[in-house]
This record gives structure tokens, C-alpha cells and sequence, in this order.
């Protein structure tokens, strides 16, 4: 990841300054996810008005360095990302992006089609699987949780591979390069749509219970009347404004705190990625 941003931690943002955000990986790659998400940071820019610079990361825990760091201001992050950076005092959420009008979504596995898959994981046991970056939710935190909590070590139940983004998986399986690997259900859905990959090139074999979806945060020492803006325009999105400054499927936000994510702090703690604050 390359974040060509001074820092900003000891600055309070002024109305003529410009705004940096990010958003992590949420398409196949960095220019695509900023073509995505440019309209929604653009409006946002608008409505405080002030400038802007946007930068996509290459992966979750480069946009959780980021926020950390204070290269960006306001960051579009994943759960866990979000989480990580806020354990080592980065920043807040202050709102959760609602997709097709709620705000969860689920991690998932996948598999070749061709594969009896019929009980999870029994059946699964010795084959190849691809985790995605150990800064994902979805690809390597839920899952590992999952495993971990039912006295299992993914590590070596399986023909073990991390590291990868949600669409390298989903390509991954459908070419026979892996026969299992982690995913979210969104992403799924949207290669699909997009026609990335057929609906019959993977199958799902296992559903994660209902995570938060993606977190707005805010940098620690930003300007608090700032962030409440920030809140403000976002959470007043309609569904009519969503239709043209966000991807497909976003519906908009509702407004949020850290207490929201705490589930996700939990697993982080439960596998040993992250330190507890008590």
C-alpha cells in the first residue's frame, strides 16, 4: 500500500483545508474500488464543503495502518480493519453502511461445485482452502474464529493458504486452483452480477451468523463537530441519493458507534490477534 499523505494526527481540520479518506478493497482492485466510491466521498466533500483526496488500499489491514497513522481523515473500513485500528486508538465508527437495505452481511465458504460438501467441515478435511489477508473480517477473521471455537486449527486441517483478496478466492475456486476458500456473500454477489464468475462456478458450503457491515470511521483528534457532520450527511443519504453516489446494492447508513463492533473485537480476542482493552 502506498499513502503518499502527510500527517495529520495533530491537526484540526479547518473548512477550506482538504479532507483525506480511503476505502479498503471492496472491488477486485484499487482503481476499481475509487471509481466505485469516488461519488460518495465526492458528495460528502460537497456537503462539508471542502476539497478532497481519495486513496483505495490494496488490502484491510493497509487501511487500518492508515486511519492508525493519521494519513486519512475519514476512512471507508472493513469490520475488522475498523476494529483493529480503533484497538490501537486510530479512531471511531460513526456509522454503518446499510446494504440492500440492512445492516449485516455474512462471511462465507465456498467450494467447487463438483465437490460433495455435505457436512461442514468433516468433508472438507484435508483439501486445499484459500483464507483471504489477515486484515479481513469475512476471509480470515470469522472463519478462524469459527474454527477456533470448535477446538479446531484450520492451519492444519486443511491444505492451508492465506492471503489472498475475496476475488482472487472466488476465481481461485472456479479455475480448480483451490477447492475451497472464504469469501462474503456480497462479493460473491456482485462478481456475479458483474459477470466475473458464472452462479454455478462456486457453491456455498458454509454461512457465517450476521456480521456489521463495512464502518465509517473518523481519525482520533478529529475535530468532533466535524465528525458529528460527517455523521449528519451521511446517515441522510436516501435511497434515491444511494442509487447514484453509491455501488449497487448500498442503501445507506445508520448512525453507529464502536459498541456496534463488538462482536468482531471479541473473535479478535478469542484468537489471539487482538490484545483486550480490560
Amino acid at each position: 500500500m502506498t499513502l503518499a499523505f502527510v500527517s495529520l494526527a495533530n491537526r484540526t481540520v479547518q473548512a477550506a483545508d482538504t479532507l483525506h479518506f480511503a476505502v479498503g478493497p471492496l472491488q477486485p482492485t484499487p482503481g476499481e474500488t475509487k471509481k466505485a466510491f469516488d461519488p460518495f466521498f465526492k458528495h460528502l466533500a460537497q456537503q462539508l464543503g471542502v476539497a478532497y483526496s481519495l486513496e483505495a488500499t490494496t488490502d484491510w489491514a493497509g487501511i487500518a495502518v492508515a486511519l492508525t497513522s493519521g494519513q486519512v481523515d475519514v476512512a471507508w473500513m472493513g469490520p475488522w480493519g475498523y476494529v483493529i485500528a480503533h484497538n490501537q486508538g486510530a479512531g471511531d465508527a460513526i456509522a454503518t453502511a446499510k446494504y440492500d437495505g440492512k445492516p449485516i452481511y455474512h462471511a462465507i465458504v465456498i467450494a467447487r461445485p463438483d465437490l460433495q460438501i455435505n457436512k461442514w467441515p468433516d468433508d472438507g478435511k484435508g483439501l486445499r482452502i484459500s483464507f483471504a489477508d489477515v486484515g479481513s473480517t469475512s476471509g480470515w477473521l470469522i472463519p478462524t474464529f469459527w474454527f477456533k471455537s470448535r477446538g479446531l486449527d484450520p492451519k492444519s486441517y486443511f491444505q492451508y493458504h492465506e492471503g489472498a483478496t475475496h476475488a482472487a478466492n472466488e476465481i481461485a475456486v472456479a479455475n480448480g486452483q483451490t477447492d475451497l476458500a472464504t469469501d462474503f456473500d456480497r462479493n460473491r454477489t456482485a462478481m456475479i452480477e458483474n459477470g466475473a464468475i458464472s452462479p454455478q462456478a462456486t457453491k456455498i458450503v458454509w454461512t457465517s451468523d450476521d456480521l456489521p457491515n463495512d464502518a465509517i470511521a473518523v481519525r482520533a483528534g478529529l475535530d468532533p463537530a466535524l465528525a458529528k457532520k460527517v455523521q449528519d450527511i451521511v446517515t441522510a443519504i436516501t435511497d434515491e441519493q444511494a442509487q447514484t453516489i453509491l455501488p449497487k446494492h448500498y442503501t445507506g447508513f445508520i448512525a453507529s458507534s464502536h459498541a456496534n463492533y463488538k462482536l468482531i473485537e471479541d473473535a479478535g480476542i478469542a484468537v489471539g490477534a487482538l490484545k483486550s482493552q480490560k
